[in-house]
């Protein structure tokens, strides 16, 4: 009677890592989708913030048409974008890029930057920024843990066999642009 036991006991131990090991890597997988919707809810806020700061904007400097149009094109690049997040963060980091010169021109206005209409979008946008960064951390945490899972052994065999594919990190290239945008009043 002992021996059936310990038979049982030896298959069933491999059996149990096995499920153990792939509910734990399909657990740290769905942390990661999630926490990019996360980062995807943060950045269509800041889509839906930019049109109406860029139309402020206008209202105060018609002539500034190029910035305008920048910053139009790299929204409409930043919203359609649909791919990795390498790709993705590429072009944020092309849209920050944008907003940066939509405030420069803002600096050559001084009533615009005393504008109460203004400085409540300026406000929310830099909110927004923050919740970018707080949500990209996560992300890049969740990426990190899955990534570290996946990859040490014998967990590796395991992902390699079931097709776990490595997750990118969102991350920014440029330092200017890891910040949030400088909204100095």
């Amino acid at each position: 009677m002992s021996a059936v036991v310990f038979v049982i006991v030896v298959a069933a131990v491999p059996l149990l890592w096995l499920i153990g090991t792939y509910n734990g890597l399909v657990r740290l997988r769905n942390h990661c989708r999630e926490s990019w919707s996360g980062i995807d809810t943060e950045l269509k806020r800041r889509y839906d913030l930019i049109p109406r700061l860029v139309e402020v904007v206008k209202g105060y400097a018609k002539h500034e048409r190029e910035v305008f149009e920048r910053v139009a094109q790299a929204r409409s690049t930043a919203v359609n974008s649909n791919g990795s997040p390498a790709s993705q963060a590429r072009d944020e980091n092309a849209l920050v890029g944008a907003m940066k010169g939509l405030f420069a021109v803002v600096e050559r206005y001084p009533d615009l930057k005393a504008s109460g209409h203004f400085l409540a979008l300026q406000a929310e946008l830099v909110n927004t920024e923050d919740r970018i960064a707080a949500a990209r951390r996560f992300y890049n945490a969740n990426v990190r843990d899955f990534n570290t899972r996946r990859e040490v052994f014998p967990a590796n065999l395991l992902a390699g066999l079931f097709k776990f594919e490595r997750e990118e990190f969102f991350e920014v290239e440029d330092r200017t642009v890891r910040a949030a945008p400088n909204v100095q009043v």
